[in-house]
């Protein structure tokens, strides 16, 4: 299992295709404060209440300084398919080979039922304008935790 990041660590790099056809880095992010967010499937429900979340608190977050990238090991096709159906306007990013959950502690052991394996755990990491990790948070909830995240950022 990767490592998971802490508060203070330098954010791991990354250049991701993304669902409107465009290659989505982080350095394009430089500067800015970033909202970097691990799902495990588009268009299930605990992924489309999560990003529902983000696009509907979207607005107060961007007037916060933060911008939102989302990341799961879907192709670009599922991701613009769900894009579309659910009107997010954020980045969607694909990570087929999960290489970049890996290197953000966001891939690893599962348990689902009693079975073990290994998968994305629904993680959310906040990368300041430095690159350095501001927050990270792992296993966290679909439902509500923007509004925790919002709380935890100190966003109205």
């Amino acid at each position: 299992m990767a490592e998971r990041l802490l508060s203070g660590d330098t954010a791991p790099g990354f250049t991701l295709p993304s669902a409107d056809g465009s290659t989505v880095s982080l350095k394009d992010y430089a500067g800015k404060s970033v909202v970097v967010y691990f799902y495990p499937a588009a268009s299930t429900p605990g992924c489309t209440t999560q990003a529902c979340d983000f696009r509907d608190n979207l607005a107060s977050l961007a007037a916060a300084g933060y911008t939102v990238l989302g990341i799961s090991p879907d192709g670009v096709s599922k991701l613009r398919s769900f894009a579309d159906a659910e009107e997010l306007t954020f980045p969607l990013l694909s990570d087929e080979d999960h290489a970049v959950a890996e290197a953000w502690g966001a891939w690893g052991e599962k348990k689902n039922y009693g079975k073990v394996y290994e998968g994305l755990i629904r993680s959310t990491v906040v990368v300041g304008p430095d690159g350095l990790v501001q927050l990270a948070q792992y296993n966290v909830r679909a439902t509500g935790h923007v509004a925790k995240l919002r709380k935890d950022l100190g966003v109205d």
